[in-house]
């Protein structure tokens, strides 16, 4: 584990500007936050951020960066906070610590959703700063150096498999070839033991008992380009034991058959001295036909520039050739993380052409499983390179159609394509497109995706777009079946359904949109009874009512009067069955019964009180509202179409207040109880012809 003054001294090693107070003080607080903290080998939790750190400055990374690698896992695993690390570090470390720190593990959420919302958040942490990925890959790759050490073979072959799938993958597509090869390689140790075990030890026998050819092949190499001239660095080495392994399952051959195991580097001064070093080679050794490839003229999209050949040196033995300037050799090796050096003044904005096809495949996916299916496609296979009519270049899997080309263009283009001319020529949309085509997407005005494209589409971001369209197609006719199926339920309640309604419904039931609840009807997820409710609450329990209302008389009676003593229901409060009552006895007089919060209360200092209580199936009394009704025709009509619907007698209606633009009402109605009362209330409320109504 680097020690304090060490971590400083490599940062200030290669920026002598950096600030020493800043990184001590960080190395201290990941160590103070983490303190007894042990990982799965034993070792202080704090070597593990100190390590990440320390991959950072073989790096050449800001110091902003060094400070999120060393505080990376303490909002996670400690007490620390992000406005904690805000205060002392300042907001852009903050932001990178939040954007890189490590999700909680759910232990609800299956192996599949635990890595979609992993990947998904990482790619929107990566959408706003590059870094954030830095970071992360460096932390997977101390994780993965460590990963022995965890007891657990399922955690190991998870952590194993998400690494092969998504990290090693992001680690190739920025350019990070170093990262990218290790990480594939301690992966491939747990997925595929015995193959590793095989490989690893085949590749060492080759090295015993051939270890001088590699080095004879890299002198013939260097001798015969400096007689042309040419200032080279030559070294050679076996090729990846995973790349070996993954070239005989996808060839179904044996190592045996595995021609081209060594693999030379060639390093010039420029790049008009690396095409002079490829003549040089193909006029000295037979080149292997379809295995040149130009990466300088045409670069990869993470920015890999090469010259990669293949020739057959003495006894037939194949080899490849890589040929590089300096400079390219690094950014090939650490990718984007060679343009973050600190003394680099163009860095990249953090955002580039693949990610955002990413991070447009995460607001398409529907679940996790489409999440991984779609990305894995955004960022495996080899590329091919097509050009639109005016020249602009495109980058795209090898096998991909012209529907994949038009998706890569503009998601809308896609969208509306209809026909395809490739090198001039009409072809089917479904054709595949090889290295240099000039394509041309025809669109249609009315023109939308066919759910058969997804038989040939083979990049993520085209499949995904394909899948929402025929999502959202699917859901407008889901939801056209809806809205009429919510007719049927509108008519039903006793206030017409208008635009009020619907949008408290919305708001009940936790919606957004009205297509929400027209698609939730459509497709049988919320019963009748369920959007009755939302519309006009309390509205179900009316039906259950009708046949008790149509049998019912009005039968009131109370309990706490003595045998014989007379009552009436006050006018000022209008108590019905349901509400808490109180009655007030004055000599000579009948009882009045009032509601408990009744106001003229006040007045009855003088009287004896006595605590009431309605007596069993009490039902039917006179209830009064207070309803403002919109001054327009139709409205007064509606109004009392809501009171018959509801099976309310209007005892009286009496106008007290209009002006230009309302009118207020006082109504009188015979009800069964407070609950009838209050459905009668929530029914006025949801009808557009009824600006307020309240029980008064």
């Amino acid at each position: 584990m680097l020690r304090q003054y060490e971590l400083v001294e490599r940062v200030k090693a290669y920026d002598e500007d950096a600030d020493e107070a800043v990184l001590n003080r960080a190395y201290v607080f990941t160590v103070q936050k983490h303190g007894s903290q042990k990982r799965a080998s034993g070792d202080p939790y704090f070597s593990h951020p100190i390590e990440v750190a320390g991959l950072m400055t073989e790096l050449k990374l800001d110091q902003e960066t060094i400070v999120t690698a060393l505080l990376h896992d303490t909002v996670e695993d400690t007490l620390a906070t992000i406005e904690e690390i805000e205060e002392k570090f300042g907001g852009e470390i903050a932001r990178l610590v939040d954007g890189v720190t490590k999700l909680s593990k759910i232990e609800t959420l299956t192996e599949n959703e635990r890595a979609a919302e992993n990947l998904r958040k990482l790619l929107l942490a990566m959408s706003e700063d590059i870094r954030v990925l830095l970071v992360k890959l460096a932390d997977r790759l101390h994780n993965m150096r460590t990963l022995h050490y965890i007891r657990s073979a399922e955690k190991r072959q998870r952590i194993a498999r998400e690494t092969m799938d998504i990290f090693a993958p992001l680690a190739e597509r920025v350019g990070m070839y170093e990262y990218m090869r290790e990480m594939q390689l301690l992966a491939f140790e747990q997925l595929e033991p015995e193959a590793y075990g095989t490989i690893t030890g085949r590749l060492a026998q080759i090295r015993t008992q051939e270890g001088g050819q590699v080095d004879a092949i890299a002198l013939n190499i260097k001798q015969a380009l400096a007689e042309a001239g040419l200032k080279v660095e030559v070294w050679g080495r076996e090729k990846h034991p995973y790349s070996i392994w993954r070239k005989m399952t996808e060839r179904h051959v044996t190592f045996e058959q595995i021609t081209d195991i060594m693999a030379f580097r060639v390093l010039t001064e420029s790049p008009e001295d690396c095409y002079k070093a490829l003549g040089v080679l193909h006029q000295n050794w037979q080149m292997i036909p379809g295995r040149f490839k130009d990466y300088i003229s045409t670069p990869k999209a993470n920015g890999y520039r090469s010259l990669h050949t293949a020739l057959i040196f003495q006894n037939s033995m194949r080899v490849e050739v890589q040929i590089r300037t300096r400079d390219m050799h690094r950014t090939n090796e650490y990718g984007l993380a060679a343009h973050w050096a600190y003394k680099q003044g163009d860095r990249p904005d953090g955002q580039v052409g693949w990610l955002r096809d990413l991070i447009e495949i995460v607001d398409a996916s529907n679940d996790a499983e489409e999440l991984l299916e779609h990305t894995r496609l955004a960022i495996y296979q080899d590329r091919i390179f097509a050009f639109t009519p005016k020249g602009a270049l495109h980058q795209l899997p090898k096998g991909s159609t012209a529907v994949d080309f038009a998706y890569a263009v503009h998601t809308d283009l896609g969208n509306s394509a209809v026909g395809a001319k490739i090198n001039g020529r009409h072809m089917p949309l479904r054709t595949q497109l090889a290295n240099g085509d000039v394509v041309e997407i025809i669109k249609g005005k009315s023109a939308t995706p066919r759910l058969e494209w997804l038989g040939f589409v083979v990049t993520g971001r085209a499949r995904a777009a394909v899948r929402r369209s025929v999502r959202d197609k699917e859901r407008q006719e889901i939801a056209a079946l809806g809205s009429k199926l919510f007719e049927d339920i509108a008519a039903r309640l006793p206030a017409r359904i208008g635009r009020k309604a619907i949008n408290a419904a919305l708001t009940r039931l936790g919606m957004e949109e009205e297509e929400d609840l027209m698609f939730a009807i459509g497709s049988a997820k919320l019963p009748d009874r369920e959007v009755m409710e939302a519309l006009v609450p309390g509205s179900t329990a009316a039906f259950d009512d009708d046949e008790e209302w149509a049998r019912s008389e009005q039968t009131i009676s109370i309990r706490g009067l003595t045998a014989g003593m007379g009552f009436e229901l006050a006018d000022c409060c209008h108590p019905v069955p349901g509400d808490r009552i109180v009655g007030l006895r004055r000599k000579g007089e009948k009882v009045e019964v009032h509601t408990i919060d009744c106001l003229n209360l006040a007045d009855g200092v003088d009287s004896d009180w006595l605590d009431l209580s309605w007596g069993e199936r009490s039902t039917g009394a006179v209830g009064r509202l207070r309803v403002v009704l919109y001054n327009r025709t139709g409205t007064l009509a509606e109004l009392t179409r809501i009171f018959a619907a509801s099976h309310a007698n209007v005892i009286n209606l009496e106008m007290i207040q209009r002006d230009q633009n309302f009118g207020t009402f006082e109504v009188d109605l015979e009800v069964l109880d407070v609950a009838h009362l209050a459905r009668i209330t929530a029914s006025l409320r949801a009808s557009d012809a009824v600006a307020e109504a309240e029980r008064i």
